[in-house]
C-alpha cells in the first residue's frame, strides 16, 4: 500500500472551493511527512483552470517528487449535489486534465439510474486512453450502501469502473465497512479514502443521507479513539493483497497545524499499513 494526501486537507474546513494552503506547501508538508502522492481536487486545479496553471502543478508536483493518486476535475463531483453526474456527459474535459497531470484514475459522481449509461459511455472513452472511472462510497449517491454499490458496478460493468472505499461514509449510512464488504468490492477496488467521521447522536455535524434520514456526526482527529475501527479496515485490505493507494481525506478543522496534522495522520496510517 502507499500512503496519499487529499488536497482535501488545504482546503478551507466550511468551503470546499477554497484554499487555505498553497500548494508547494502542501506538498512540502506531504513530502516531509512520508506521503507518496497528492490526491488532486478542483481547488487546487481542474477542468476549469487555464493550461498554464495545469502545466505549474503538474511541475511544481515533479519538483516534490509526488505523483497524483487521483484527480476530481470539478466541483460539482465531491459537492454531490444534482450537478455531481454531469461529468459523465462530458468526460473529455476531465480525461484531458487527467493526461496532463499523469493521473491514471479520475472520481465521478452518479446520483440515478439514468447516470448508468453515461457512465459506460465514459468509462469507454476513458479506457481508449487507459484513464480509469471510480465513485466514492458516499451518502445521497448511487454508492450508499454496499449492495447498491455493487450493483451499479456489475450494471455499468467495465473493466476500467470502480468503487473508492471510504468507510466512514459507509458507517454514516450504517453499513458494514469490515473485511466482507472489502472482499465484495476487492474486483471494483481502485482506491481507499480514509477520515475519522462517525456517526454521533451529539454530533456537531448534521448529515443528509437517504436510508437513514438527518443524521449527526463527528469528525474526530484520525487517531482518536471511539470512531471508524482502522483494525477492521487493515485487516480487510491485508486480506483481499490491496497495494494501491491509501489516501487521507481527512479535514484538519484547524485544532493542530496542519504539518503536525498531515504528520500524526502519517504516523498512525503507516503503522497500520506495515
Amino acid at each position: 500500500m502507499k500512503l496519499s494526501l487529499s488536497v482535501r486537507v488545504a482546503e478551507s474546513f466550511r468551503n470546499k472551493r477554497i484554499i487555505d494552503i498553497d500548494l508547494p506547501d502542501l506538498a512540502a508538508i506531504a513530502q516531509n511527512a512520508g506521503y507518496e502522492a497528492l490526491c488532486m481536487r478542483a481547488s487546487m486545479v481542474g477542468i476549469h483552470s487555464p493550461p498554464g496553471q495545469v502545466a505549474s502543478v503538474r511541475s511544481t508536483l515533479d519538483a516534490f517528487g509526488l505523483p497524483v493518486s487521483m484527480a476530481t476535475g470539478d466541483f460539482a463531483v465531491p459537492e454531490n449535489g444534482e450537478e455531481g453526474p454531469g461529468c459523465l456527459r462530458s468526460i473529455t474535459p476531465h480525461l484531458d486534465l487527467a493526461e496532463n497531470l499523469g493521473c491514471d484514475l479520475l472520481r465521478i459522481c452518479m446520483k440515478t439510474e439514468a447516470d448508468i449509461p453515461f457512465a459506460q459511455k465514459a468509462s469507454d472513452e476513458a479506457g481508449e486512453r487507459n484513464i480509469r472511472l471510480a465513485h466514492q462510497s458516499h451518502t445521497r449517491s448511487l454508492f450508499e450502501t454496499v449492495e447498491g454499490s455493487l450493483d451499479v458496478l456489475q450494471k455499468v460493468n467495465r473493466p476500467n469502473f470502480g468503487i473508492i472505499y471510504e468507510p466512514a461514509n459507509l458507517a454514516l449510512c450504517n453499513q458494514d465497512y469490515g473485511p466482507e464488504t472489502l472482499k465484495a468490492f476487492e474486483p471494483y477496488l481502485f482506491n481507499v479514502y480514509l477520515q475519522n467521521h462517525v456517526p454521533d447522536p451529539d454530533g456537531d455535524m448534521p448529515m443528509t443521507t437517504w436510508i437513514q434520514g438527518p443524521i449527526h456526526s463527528t469528525l474526530r482527529p484520525l487517531e482518536e479513539p471511539g470512531g471508524i475501527d482502522f483494525e477492521s479496515v487493515f485487516q480487510g485490505l491485508k486480506t483481499i493483497g490491496y497495494n494501491g493507494y491509501v489516501t487521507l481525506h481527512q479535514a484538519f478543522k484547524g485544532d493542530l497545524l496542519p504539518e503536525d496534522a498531515a504528520l500524526r495522520s502519517a504516523e498512525f496510517l503507516k503503522a497500520w499499513m506495515a
